[in-house]
């Protein structure tokens, strides 16, 4: 055990948050973090300070006892490995050095109440080394007791924000009655606005690209959205009709919407009414979730490693290195692909995202090949799904393993609808594009895939090809027309030219 742990050690984030606690263990491989343990527990420390800002002894034995479950799992792990901070409740707390005392006794190590600015930077630097996309983006991170906004480009912060705004504190302020109304609503909005104000202009002014949440808020509406079938962007009108429907529940004790969980409802419409005042503040139009924050911005600043130029390429590169993926063949497919996107971008509306999705959906599709050739668009998909993407959100990862257990064969369409990437017409028309390309690279061989003419009228897709080559391939022509028809029986007509 120790031979093991002195040729692979561990690493350990804990983020001593104003809501949950949280502790992240990870090993290092070749420059990419594994991630071996993962702890949260529900602490509520902001909700224990009192109006004096002295937090209540019930608050501080939570978290003590939380952290004892966090001592015992940092056995064995180098003192140099291990990061602790604190944030919003105990940068608020008079207290803090007593709530501290003790905490560092239990855990060995010392506790670092790092600054909302400090916090910020972590938090940008966790987003940066686990979130694809554009690189000029705008975070923003909704805690307990604190809001941070960053904006940059690549690793560089061009500005950061640290708020004295939480879920937890909104909260306490302003649905302290547990009362639902819009009248609450509207309060916590208006407090909101006014401490954005000062920075909203220097924010807008950097023209990031995208914006990113990395909090629990946004998680929570990401959970909501895949529940209730809605696209994995984040928007105003979305915030707005869940504010309704929160609304209409009436008490916090009653709030129900499908894909809010219990653990995540006592907090959510505060954090709710943030997001509101920030979208609208800052005019912002839509937001997806991050896939890290402050406790990835602490493994990584221990490591040290550079920020990848493309994380989504590194991530399918790592993948198809893992599972000795034919780069020959995703290469044919691939450039298949951006043709048939060229040749349909104005009749299908095939927008850049849409293109990049394909892409990376050719350049994995043969992995369940590394499990067995029988069944392998299945295997492939579970691969998928039980696999961690740096770079690649949630629902993004699910519409590929959707395009993929869907890749030849008959077209499983409730699988397809599951996804939230895309628009399920858009989902659609990329899994149609995939599987022709696929099918026309069979022969694994550039000599061999001939010149073809793709058009569209509405959903009806034309084939063109010369009959000479069908002729010399009747193995393939037998897939063509195979193919055609299993389209047309889902509804998604395909012709094939004959020229």
């Amino acid at each position: 055990m120790s031979r093991q742990t002195d040729e692979q050690p561990l690493y350990a984030a804990i983020d001593l948050g104003s809501n949950s606690f949280h502790m992240l263990v990870i090993r290092e491989i070749a420059g990419r973090i594994q991630i071996i343990d993962r702890i949260k527990r529900k602490v509520r420390l902001a909700a224990g300070l009192d109006d004096s800002n002295c937090l209540s002894d019930e608050a501080m034995q939570r978290g003590w006892q939380c952290l004892r479950l966090f001592a015992e799992r940092l056995y064995n792990i180098p003192p140099s490995h291990i990061r602790i901070v604190a944030t919003a409740a105990l940068r608020a707390a008079k207290n803090a050095n007593t709530f501290i005392a003790i905490a560092e006794t239990i855990l060995g190590y010392p506790v670092n109440i790092i600054s909302g600015e400090e916090e910020a930077r972590l938090i940008y630097q966790g987003v940066t080394h686990t979130t694809g996309g554009a690189q000029s983006r705008l975070v923003v991170d909704i805690g307990g007791g604190s809001t941070e906004l960053i904006a940059g480009t690549s690793d560089n912060i061009s500005q950061l924000v640290s708020l004295s705004m939480g879920c937890v504190t909104w909260l306490e302020r302003y649905f302290s009655d547990r009362t639902l109304s819009t009248d609450n609503f509207h309060r916590a909005e208006l407090a909101a606005h006014h401490l954005l104000l000062p920075a909203a202009d220097k924010l807008r002014y950097q023209s990031w690209k995208i914006c990113v949440g990395a909090s629990g808020t946004v998680q929570a509406l990401q959970e909501i959205m895949v529940a209730q079938g809605m696209d994995e962007q984040i928007t105003l009108d979305k915030l707005q009709l869940l504010k309704e429907r929160a609304i209409q529940c009436g008490k916090l004790e009653e709030l129900e919407i499908p894909g809010l969980t219990l653990e995540r409802a006592l907090v959510f419409p505060s954090g709710l009414s943030i997001l509101i005042a920030i979208f609208e503040t800052l005019g912002v139009n839509s937001m997806n979730l991050a896939g890290g924050a402050l406790r990835e911005g602490l493994i990584y600043s221990m490591l040290n490693l550079p920020v990848e130029k493309d994380i989504r390429q590194t991530t399918i590169q790592a993948m198809q290195y893992q599972y000795v993926i034919d780069l020959q063949q995703t290469d044919r497919v691939s450039q298949l692909i951006h043709y048939f996107c060229r040749q349909l971008k104005d009749s299908w509306d095939i927008n850049d995202n849409m293109t990049e999705l394909l892409h990376w959906a050719s350049q994995i599709h043969e992995i369940g090949l590394s499990i067995d050739f029988k069944q392998s668009p299945q295997h492939a998909a579970y691969l998928l799904n039980h696999t961690d993407m740096p770079g690649f959100t949630p629902a993004q990862r699910k519409l590929l393993a959707a395009l993929l257990i869907n890749q030849t064969d008959i077209i499983n369409l409730s699988v397809l609808a599951e996804q939230n990437a895309l628009s399920p017409q858009q989902a659609q028309r990329l899994l149609r594009l995939l599987r022709i390309a696929i099918l026309l690279c069979r022969a694994r061989h550039s000599d061999r895939i001939p010149d073809i003419k793709l058009t569209a009228q509405g959903e009806q897709l034309y084939l063109e090809i010369s009959k000479e080559w069908l002729a010399l391939y009747p193995l393939q022509a037998e897939a063509l027309q195979q193919e055609s028809r299993w389209q047309t029986y889902s509804h998604f007509p395909l012709t094939i030219i004959k020229n």
